[in-house]
């Protein structure tokens, strides 16, 4: 399963199978986890080896988080948001401006690649020297690309009891973000109405 950045970075929120959503930036430590899980991703951008997230990159990083969701619930509408954060959603307008400013803090060019003899291609050269603005800027730059390419068409909200994460659709027929919450659904449904009929009878 193809993984992005963004979606990554917006299912930091999650429900923790228990009492609701857990954040898993809550913390230093926890962000530093994170951060290592996406190496990855990251790897054309920054080494995560030189991150050691301190407090001022948490709060970073959730404040981009902030944003992506916001336009995620954008994107999404009229369907309706994630409920983990649908009643205190950063202003569209604003997180378009931060999302765009961040991206701006790392100064890149791209570097063409003709190789007589393989595939030519491009990649871009950065000329910043501070591994954390790169960081940020990497996860700005791949939301803007996710928000404007066409996995933004297939962007759902996961309507299942409970579920916080917002989630790509791979095929048509697709409700839920993965099966547990279609189970999930499903039975809340067969209940639903169970208990209708047995209050009507």
């Amino acid at each position: 399963m193809e993984r992005w950045l963004p979606m990554e970075l917006a299912s930091t929120v999650r429900h923790d199978g228990e009492g609701g959503p857990a954040d898993d930036l809550a913390t230093i430590e926890g962000t530093k986890r994170w951060i290592q899980k996406q190496a990855d991703l990251l790897a054309d951008h920054v080494a995560v080896a030189e991150l050691a997230a301190d407090e001022d990159v948490r709060l970073r990083i959730i404040e981009l988080r902030q944003a992506v969701r916001a336009l995620f619930a954008q994107a999404v509408s009229p369907a309706p948001p994630s409920p983990a954060d649908a009643h205190h959603l950063m202003p569209a307008d604003r997180a378009v401006t931060h999302l765009n400013t961040v991206a701006a803090r790392e100064p890149v060019a791209p570097q063409l690649h003709w190789p007589t003899r393989g595939v030519q291609g491009t990649q871009l050269l950065s000329a910043e020297k501070d591994p954390y603005v790169r960081l940020l800027a990497a996860l700005a730059r791949s939301a803007i690309d996710f928000l404007s390419g066409p996995q933004r068409e297939q962007l759902r909200s996961c309507t299942a009891p409970r579920c916080v994460r917002y989630f790509v659709k791979s095929h048509g027929r697709q409700e839920w973000c993965k099966p547990s919450c279609g189970n999930r659904a499903r039975a809340a449904r067969h209940y639903s109405r169970r208990h209708t009929v047995t209050e009507g009878g």
